[in-house]
């Protein structure tokens, strides 16, 4: 694979092609844990459309019906549309003090989203709705995530493990609610100055942004998306515009079409790490991007899939 440089911090490139997996990396251990950031709503697309399959969930559902959130606007959205970033939900929810949070992030590098859930229904029960319309929302993947875990009986973390993690074989997978629960192994990212960064954990968090995995298994997960075992794959389908006519979406996956290759990804980011995961599905090819730095690595997610 000839894979790109992506400089003096530890970053990680695995490409999927032919049922064979190649990979390259610097200053990253074999069994070192990253943050996906945002794929982690891949993975809750994928655990959306697996309960819809079973039958645990219907797109139709309302919020209220599997989260308690009966009597605000937030709990008259549908399950469909925070799959598709249309339910009207702003980005982030009303956070009293955020502020504070933001300035803590970008002077110390510190967890602005270390909510728990019972916070984050709180502040939910505090956030307006606008017009439904295309519009990304952290707010709506947490708590999708969060009722359907609640409709299969389990918290989010306990659904990524059954359904996702243990079927597919991918041993490093977790979602960290606090700092005590990471392993030794979770590696550090960095700010774009160079600044250590603090761990993104969070139990409000989790399906939108807290998913950890190491190099190896998150590129045995984007093998998963492109053989069609990964559960919920369907998820990848895309059924409606997102960003006019180039863009369209899944279940919290995009697809582009990037110099004539229809391109289906998802990327992440948090304080310290970026994350791309891309298949080609007509090529059956994949590619997976980790990088300790906020540094985007999109382009080279996609340089990988569809060469220039």
């Amino acid at each position: 694979m000839d894979a790109p440089d992506l400089g003096g911090l530890p970053w990680g490139v695995a490409v999927v092609a032919a049922g064979e997996t190649s990979t390259t990396s610097h200053l990253l251990p074999d069994d070192a844990e990253v943050e996906i950031g945002s794929v982690s709503k891949g993975v809750t697309g994928l655990l959306f459309r697996d309960a819809v399959e079973r039958g645990e969930v219907a797109p139709e559902d309302l919020l209220q019906q599997h989260l308690p959130l009966a009597g605000c606007p937030a709990g008259g959205v549908t399950l469909g549309s925070l799959a598709q970033h249309r339910s009207g939900l702003p980005r982030l929810p009303r956070i009293p003090g955020m502020a504070g949070r933001s300035w803590r992030l970008w002077r110390h590098a510190a967890n602005p989203y270390d909510d728990t859930l019972a916070e984050l229904l709180e502040q939910t029960r505090a956030t307006t709705v606008g017009r439904a319309r295309a519009s990304y929302s952290n707010l709506g993947f947490e708590l999708l995530g969060h009722a359907v875990a609640a409709a299969a009986g389990t918290t989010y973390a306990g659904l990524v493990r059954d359904r996702i993690a243990v079927p597919l074989g991918l041993d490093s997978w977790y979602v960290p609610a606090t700092p005590a629960e990471l392993s030794p192994r979770a590696l550090a990212g960095t700010t774009r100055r160079g600044r250590a960064a603090e761990p993104w954990t969070g139990e409000g968090l989790g399906p939108a942004g807290g998913i950890r995995s190491t190099l190896g298994d998150l590129a045995a997960f984007a093998a998963a998306l492109l053989d069609g075992s990964a559960p919920g794959v369907a998820a990848l389908e895309p059924t409606a515009s997102f960003a006019g006519p180039a863009v369209r979406i899944g279940d919290a996956w995009l697809t582009t079409t990037v110099r004539g290759r229809a391109i289906t990804w998802h990327n992440g980011g948090t304080g310290g790490w970026r994350s791309f995961v891309g298949v080609d599905r007509d090529a059956g090819r994949a590619a997976v991007v980790v990088r300790a730095t906020t540094r985007s690595v999109d382009r080279v997610g996609m340089d990988l899939l569809a060469p220039r």
